[in-house]
Formats: structure tokens, C-alpha cells, sequence
């Protein structure tokens, strides 16, 4: 970890419902020469967990490369119960001085300031693309061979969904909320973690490389940029130490989308083999890639994709708790719950 310097840090809490003047006073700190009434403030409104604002001088809703933007996150209400913001911040600058992220210009008390990536996101469509799939799987390639702190004795796909189901409430503070919970017949905590142990002993039995990961590569934490043929992940609120398999098997569900969810979209296996071989190539530093280890991390993969679904479903019933966010956490949880089970069966009999 040595040559990362410390971030300054703003004494600054953002409110949520005044972001822009919030993200203005922050600006003072690491923009001091930029005069208020000539920034340019964009709201960004697909996040489900924090909220975000582009600020630009003296140009428009059009951000190109030539601007100097800066990126204003302000954390989600109780977020910090999911999420090490020390680590994040570590992450952030670990992967800035590697060159897959961008730079943190400052912290402040609930958000970050941080480098703006001109690009496009991608989106359902692009993600299949043959000049932007390989992009991905060789800058994943690259991450995963990264060292980033310690590894820890438990790989985070089993910590985190753990930590998701202690802070799950067993009966919703919102009896609106709760009425919801019922008429989607989710399951309860506990039957939640007896599903959770029986699938943990399973998988942990394959012995899927730990590696540093992203792990939560939703299409739009990957910005295309056509002009420089390169891909940059963003939002590492959620990167650790986890299995190899998961971070791919995550990636794959993500082509479904978020906003309006698609699973039908999922990559055939012909697309997986694909991705997997350009993955396999960087990962290997050049080494010739087999048919059989495209396989063999081809059915990883699909088994892990089932504990990607678990996290993410269990940390929906955490956000439908806390979050001030307009989005039905519970039917996305329901959504994640649902594909478990029925890909369960199909995923865990691969040879």
C-alpha cells in the first residue's frame, strides 16, 4: 500500500434533498477558483443506492473529455451498514494508481468527490457487443490479478451476504412495507439462512480462485469509451477479496438489467465460452487457454452466479429497511429470489 497518499477530507454533510448546494460547498474545498454561479450541476437518477451529481464549469449537460467535471456522491441513508467506507475509500485509490479507476479528489462526511469518466455506460445491448465484451473481461483479468490489502480468512461472498441477513428485520418498520413483504411471500430470515448455509458448503467445496473483485459490475459501474477503445469500472463501494467465479457469475446476471429486470438476457453459453476464453488469456498473462478451462471456469461461474443473486437479494430486504431511494427494493429482491430457484437446479448439476 505504499505511495497512496491521504485524501483530504471536507467537513461537509450533504443533505439529500439539497444536493446541489451541498456538492457547491464541497466544491469550495477542492475547486476553490470556480464561482458558484457558473456551475453547471447534472443529476444523475438511475442509483439504488447513493445519489449523484456531475458538476462542470462553465459547460453544459453535454460532458466531454475536455471538461473538468467533478463527480459529487452522497451515500445513501444507513449505507454505511452495508458498506466499509474506509475500504472503499482504500479501494478507490488502489485501483486509481493501478489505472482501472478514477481518481478521488476528496472525501467529505457522507459522500465522495471524485474524477468524472467521459463514456457511455453500457446497457443491455452493448454488453454483448464483440468490440466492448472483451474490453471487460480483460480489464476484470487484469483487477483480479491485483494485491489490494490483505486476504481475509472468509471470502466476501460469504461475509456480506451474512452480514445482509443479521441486518435483514425480521417484521419491517413500515407496516406498508411489511404488507408488501407478505403479499410477495419472500421467504423468512430463517429459512433465508438455512438456504444461504447449504449453498455456501456447496460451493465453497469447488475451490474457485480468491482474487481481488469488483463484485458489483451492474452495467452501468462499466463506461464505454468509443474514442479511446477502453473500459473503466466505477463505484467500488462493494470491491474485496472473493471468489474468482463470482465476480464473472455477477457480471453475467447484470446483463439483465436493472431498472427493468430481464433475465431472459442472461449469456448463452456460446457468449460465456467466449468471454471466459479473453478473461483466461489476460489472467494467464498470454498462456495458451484450453477448451477444458474455459469449461471448467464456464460451470464455476454458473454455480457462483447463484450466490451473486443471494447477495443482492438479501441486500434489497437491508435497503427496503433504511433507503430514502424511490425503488421497490422488496420486488427486486423478490426478482433475485425468484431466478435463485429456478436456475438453482439447472446451475448446481453442471459438470
Amino acid at each position: 500500500m505504499r505511495g497512496v497518499q491521504e485524501l483530504p477530507h471536507c467537513p461537509v454533510t450533504v443533505e439529500e434533498n439539497d444536493i446541489k448546494n451541498g456538492a457547491a460547498e464541497v466544491l469550495k474545498f477542492i475547486r476553490p477558483k470556480w464561482q458558484k454561479d457558473q456551475i453547471h450541476f447534472k443529476m444523475f437518477t438511475d442509483g439504488i443506492t447513493n445519489k449523484l451529481v456531475a458538476c462542470s464549469y462553465k459547460s453544459g449537460e453535454d460532458l466531454t473529455d475536455g471538461d473538468d467535471v467533478v463527480l459529487v456522491r452522497v451515500y445513501g441513508a444507513k449505507t454505511d451498514l452495508l458498506i466499509d467506507r474506509q475500504a472503499e475509500t482504500r479501494n478507490l485509490k488502489v485501483m486509481h494508481n493501478a489505472g482501472y479507476a478514477p481518481r478521488v479528489y476528496a472525501t467529505f462526511e457522507n459522500g465522495l468527490a471524485y474524477e468524472f469518466v467521459p463514456g457511455v455506460t453500457l446497457n443491455t445491448e452493448s454488453c454483448h457487443s464483440p468490440l466492448v465484451f472483451p474490453l471487460v473481461a480483460t480489464m476484470m483479468a487484469k483487477m483480479h490479478r491485483l494485491e489490494c490489502g490483505e486476504v481475509p480468512q472468509e471470502a466476501m461472498a460469504w461475509s456480506k451476504t451474512k452480514q445482509f441477513l443479521q441486518l435483514a428485520p425480521d417484521v419491517f418498520s413500515d407496516p406498508a412495507k411489511q404488507k408488501i413483504f407478505e403479499e410477495l411471500k419472500l421467504p423468512s430470515k430463517s429459512d433465508l439462512s438455512k438456504e444461504f448455509a447449504n449453498l455456501e458448503e456447496n460451493l465453497k467445496q469447488l475451490n474457485s480462485p480468491v482474487v481481488f473483485c469488483h463484485n458489483d459490475l451492474l452495467l452501468g459501474n462499466v463506461v464505454y469509451n468509443e474514442k479511446k477503445n477502453s473500459v473503466t469500472f466505477i463505484d467500488y463501494e462493494y470491491a474485496a477479496y472473493n471468489h474468482q467465479a463470482f465476480d464473472i457469475g455477477n457480471h453475467f446476471n447484470e446483463f439483465a438489467g436493472v431498472s427493468t429486470v430481464d433475465y431472459s438476457l442472461y449469456p448463452d453459453e456460446d457468449f460465456q465460452r467466449a468471454w471466459i476464453r479473453v478473461y483466461l488469456s489476460e489472467y494467464k498473462e498470454g498462456a495458451d487457454v484450453s477448451d477444458d478451462e474455459v469449461q471448467k471456469l464456464l460451470v464455476l461461474v454458473n454455480k457462483f452466479a447463484l450466490a451473486s443473486h443471494f447477495l443482492w437479494a438479501t441486500w434489497a430486504l437491508v435497503q427496503a429497511e433504511h433507503s430514502t431511494i424511490d425503488f421497490n427494493y422488496l420486488e427486486y429482491a423478490k426478482m433475485r429470489l425468484n431466478e435463485y430457484f429456478k436456475r438453482k437446479d439447472q446451475f448446481l448439476s453442471m459438470e
